[in-house]
């Protein structure tokens, strides 16, 4: 115990929390920029196991903010999954590691939550269609996650507990629709470590037996404007709400609410097709503003839009279907997805 002993002496944790934290099995969705603070705090926090499912490589770009990953692992294009493995046992190699180097979808991540054993879920996704999902098996399978997000100098966290705390369904109602992302806004490394210290924060609290302690506020701040709110949204829990309410139908996890996709026959192209709700006021009129006003070069008649990513060609249609033209892999047109279409 002599590793943990400072996290011993704080009182609301003591031995027993920490023998508490050492029993609890973790599972993180994403090792981006808030995967890799959350994976290394709770892995030197000693958590039992830590699973991680990630379906991406490591850029250039991540270095930045992306804080588990190398130079060699950028050059190597080494799955995020694969690479945050290899940095956390080096950090503490009596913490189990499982890396997944996977796409998430509501089939994958119910079939694993009916396999194994959860205690918590920690958000670090880069959309909310995986997001939703997320909220759905969780309230089905009564799991405690924390949601957490960052762009530019903005982050929010809310720790959400079935049963007790709104969902967040209860909070969006609807799948938002667009947004910045940072690959279109940008992003500063502070913004990160913020959102982290309060996912973790409450993944500590939660792993340690301290429930009553969670904060069952909204928390959202941006850094450079100096703001931040502490949210009360307990009177947002909607008993009718279709995820966590009294006649709850768990909307994300059925076919029709999840995004499609398709690799073209003959063709180099994936095509993306989003839920209904993500289409519905899509204008490409905005979109095509939205990715212009981060500098994005984008052309354009009344029935499409496209731009150029590197080797990829993304063309979006007034139905809301997206091609990714440049790959067949699934994983990869998806992550350009969302990370343009928000």
């Amino acid at each position: 115990m002599e590793r943990y002993s400072r996290q011993t002496l704080f009182e609301p944790i003591g031995v027993d929390g920490q023998q508490s934290i050492r029993e609890k099995h973790v599972l993180l969705i994403g090792a981006g920029a808030l995967g890799t603070g959350n994976a290394e705090a709770l892995v030197r926090a000693g958590v039992g196991k830590l699973t991680i499912i990630d379906r991406d490589y490591v850029e250039w770009s991540n270095l930045q903010r992306q804080q588990l990953y190398s130079e060699k692992d950028a050059h190597e294009k080494l799955p995020k999954a694969v690479a945050a493995k290899e940095r956390l046992k080096l950090i503490n190699s009596e913490v189990e590691v499982d890396a997944r180097v996977a796409d998430v979808t509501a089939d994958s991540l119910e079939a694993l939550m009916k396999r194994e054993r959860f205690d918590l879920l920690l958000d670090a996704t880069d959309n909310f269609d995986i997001r939703m999902i997320m909220n759905d098996v969780c309230q089905k399978y009564a799991t405690p996650w924390i949601y957490g997000a960052c762009v530019g100098s903005y982050g929010i966290c809310f720790a959400i507990l079935p049963g007790e705390t709104p969902c967040l369904q209860c909070l969006l109602k609807t799948v938002p629709l667009g947004g910045a992302t940072c690959d279109t806004a940008g992003i500063i490394a502070p913004a990160v470590g913020m959102v982290v210290a309060h996912q973790v924060a409450e993944a500590l609290k939660i792993l340690s037996g301290n429930l009553r302690d969670c904060n069952r506020k909204l928390v959202s701040f941006d850094l450079w404007k100096n703001q931040y709110v502490s949210l009360n949204v307990e009177k947002l829990k909607d008993l009718q709400c279709q995820s966590c309410g009294e006649n709850r139908t768990y909307p994300h996890l059925s076919f029709e609410n999840q995004t499609k996709t398709a690799v073209l026959c003959g063709r180099d192209s994936v095509q993306i097709r989003p839920p209904e709700s993500w289409s519905e006021g899509r204008g490409l009129v905005a979109l095509k503003e939205q990715l212009e006003a981060q500098g994005v070069s984008v052309e354009g008649n009344p029935y499409l839009m496209s731009f150029q990513v590197e080797d990829h060609r993304l063309v979006a249609f007034k139905d809301g279907r997206v091609l990714v033209h440049g790959t067949k892999e699934i994983a990869r047109a998806k992550t350009l997805y969302h990370r343009y279409f928000g």
